[in-house]
């Protein structure tokens, strides 16, 4: 049976598996869940008002290129019509000679075409519109009846056009040219596509800029002091304005209320901040995950419209160093954690909700605290799954830096976008309470050189500029005899990832009795050894297992195979018709491996969850 699987993998195959998958997620999520197309399609509430509009529908898709399809007369009525998210790659047939090859799983890639025609009332009182596109892989070249606004080039990074000036009252045109066709450009399945969320934002002359709230909780004399920083655009003459703070439960209970009396200069930005005490918060943890929602109004004195953007957030005090760990709340916690692709099985990376938090759901049945979201920044929507659940967050941004692993990955792109695509990561994602620490790396290739700490340095020092609240990683790793000679390029961190090399953490501790280490990557079999650090030793925090559930693409990485089969492992060669990866502790259909039980009864030895969807 088994050879006959391998062997015979078929289309047909495929579209059974994606539909035993859908299953699994139904089993996996409480019983009112269902697959809706509001459901599928919804904007993750973490940060929602009014002013956004679900702009996911009634798109026209188009496989292939074609220059005049930026034209806003352009026919495309004979274009597939679909709705958003979408990712054109696991639609396709896995084919041994695709260029993805086995890191991207042998489907297909290439240039796909968006568009979407609307019609556009223009609004006196919300003057001003912006599109935002949650993730777009990759190349995303926009153009808004005709005019090209540029290309987005990094697939995992959010952004967003100011589109004012290019609408007009009646129909309008969106098209986006996505181009996936330059391979290889990573090491596992990416998809092809606008796999996430598009929105339509309205706001007044007087408004939040995208991502302009951030809120950070901290502990003041043992008592819980908000901080929220707004930074505020004004497309008008000057003006005085009122910023108004409102902090509710999730059932909308006022809890209490502050303001700020501010002056918006004209044509101009301003960053306001207010800081208050926040008596009895419930506060964020893994076990107690009790979020509240910051509604902050910009309201200008001379009558027009004010601006309103609701926030979800959570209290919670962090606190880590090489004698005590890691101390949440003021107890100490170990994390059991795991690292996760950001696709979904057979459903690709289309960014759906239910899939999105079925993930999160599986990891937390399975005894995790904790998630790396490696190699690239998540969905929101698991984010925010992350935060309702209880699941502490390693944010990473980027596989390598200057260095290739692929011909025509990030190093390519590196030197011109690293700082935006930090602070897309860092902005969006910033409000999280789920999130504990931003990784700026993963296994750098010119790690011995002095480059790479002038490159970490200025990486972290621009994820703290933006926010000086949370430590920075990135996770080290070495192939050869060398470790030592990292003491540098660790030293540009608040906590040092170890890929595979926590078998020295010990000796470190000798050679730098400061550092606090945590293990980034690890193998299954090693989960005694790895749980026994970090039990053991204080200044190693946790431990994420490579993988917490199987994912597309490193095709064969993980698999069983019998004598006389292809032995070797997927990068040293191709091992098609496999398409996944089988290293997870959970299957794609939510299936828990014998090594995830083991896993949580040594961390967590007093569970009785033994569940499988």
């Amino acid at each position: 049976m088994k050879t006959n699987l391998r062997t015979h993998r078929s289309s047909r195959l495929k579209w059974v598996a994606a539909l035993f998958f859908a299953f699994g997620i139904g089993n996996a999520l409480p019983v009112s869940a269902n697959f809706s197309p509001a459901d599928e399609l919804a904007i993750p509430n973490t940060t929602r008002s009014n002013r956004e509009v679900n702009f996911n529908r009634n798109w026209k898709f188009f496989l292939g290129d074609t220059a005049a399809a930026s034209h806003p007369d352009f026919d495309d009525n004979h274009w597939r019509t679909l709705d958003l998210p979408h990712d054109w790659s696991i639609e396709g047939r896995p084919e041994a000679d695709n260029p993805a090859g086995n890191d991207g799983g042998y489907y297909p890639t290439g240039i796909g075409w968006y568009r979407k025609t609307f019609n556009f009332t223009p609004d006196s009182r919300h003057p001003e519109t912006t599109l935002y596109f949650e993730g777009v892989y990759m190349n995303a070249e926009v153009f808004v009846n005709g005019h090209n606004l540029g290309i987005r080039p990094y697939g995992y990074s959010s952004f967003y056009h100011d589109i004012t000036p290019y609408l007009k009252a009646g129909k309008n045109v969106i098209a986006v040219r996505v181009d996936n066709s330059g391979q290889k450009n990573c090491r596992w399945y990416t998809g092809s596509g606008i796999y996430r969320n598009v929105k339509l934002i309205r706001t007044p002359k007087a408004h939040f800029e995208p991502w302009g709230i951030g809120i950070t909780t901290e502990q003041v004399n043992q008592k819980t002091q908000v901080e929220v920083k707004a930074t505020l655009a004004n497309r008008n003459k000057a003006l005085p304005a009122t910023l108004l703070c409102t902090v509710t439960d999730l059932d909308g209970h006022t809890i209490l209320t502050q303001k700020e009396t501010v002056t918006l200069e004209a044509n101009r930005t301003s960053k306001i901040k207010l800081q208050f005490p926040f008596e009895n918060a419930k506060l964020w943890s893994p076990e107690t995950p009790n979020l509240y929602r910051m509604v902050c109004c910009l309201v200008p004195a001379n009558g027009e419209p004010a601006d309103t953007v609701t926030t979800t957030f959570g209290v919670r005090h962090v606190e880590y160093n090489a004698e005590k760990g890691l101390v949440l709340n003021g107890k100490a916690i170990e994390m059991n954690g795991g690292c996760l692709h950001h696709d979904n099985g057979p459903l690709g990376a289309a960014s759906y909700r239910d899939a999105e938090w079925r993930k999160a759901r599986l990891m937390k049945e399975a005894g995790f605290n904790a998630v790396r979201t490696s190699h690239n920044p998540p969905s929101e929507a698991f984010l925010d799954a992350c935060d309702h659940l209880g699941l502490l967050v390693i944010d990473e941004s980027f596989d390598g830096w200057r260095s290739a692993k692929t011909p025509k990955d990030y190093s390519v792109l590196f030197d011109q976008w690293w700082t935006k695509d930090i602070e897309s990561m860092v902005l969006r994602d910033r409000n999280h309470p789920s999130i504990f620490c931003w990784s700026i790396g993963n296994e750098i290739i010119e790690r011995k050189t002095p480059e790479a700490v002038l490159t970490a340095y200025a990486l972290a020092g621009h994820v703290r500029s933006l926010d000086p609240s949370r430590p920075v990683t990135s996770a080290l790793a070495a192939w050869d005899s060398d470790w030592e000679i990292y003491d540098p390029l660790a030293a540009a961190h608040d906590i040092v990832g170890y890929n595979y090399m926590m078998h020295k953490g010990p000796s470190d501790h000798k050679r730098v009795p400061s550092r606090i280490m945590m293990q980034t990557e690890s193998y299954p079999r090693d989960a005694f050894a790895n749980w026994s650090r970090v039990n053991d030793y204080s200044y190693i925090i946790g431990d994420f297992v490579w993988t917490a559930i199987d994912y597309l693409g490193e095709s064969g990485i993980g698999r069983f195979f019998y004598k006389g089969e292809t032995e070797g492992e997927h990068y040293q060669r191709n091992q098609f018709p496999w398409h996944g990866a089988y290293c997870g502790d959970i299957d794609l259909t939510g299936w828990r491996k014998p090594i995830s039980y083991y896993r949580e009864m040594l961390f967590f030895p007093d569970a009785t969850n033994c569940s499988s969807p």
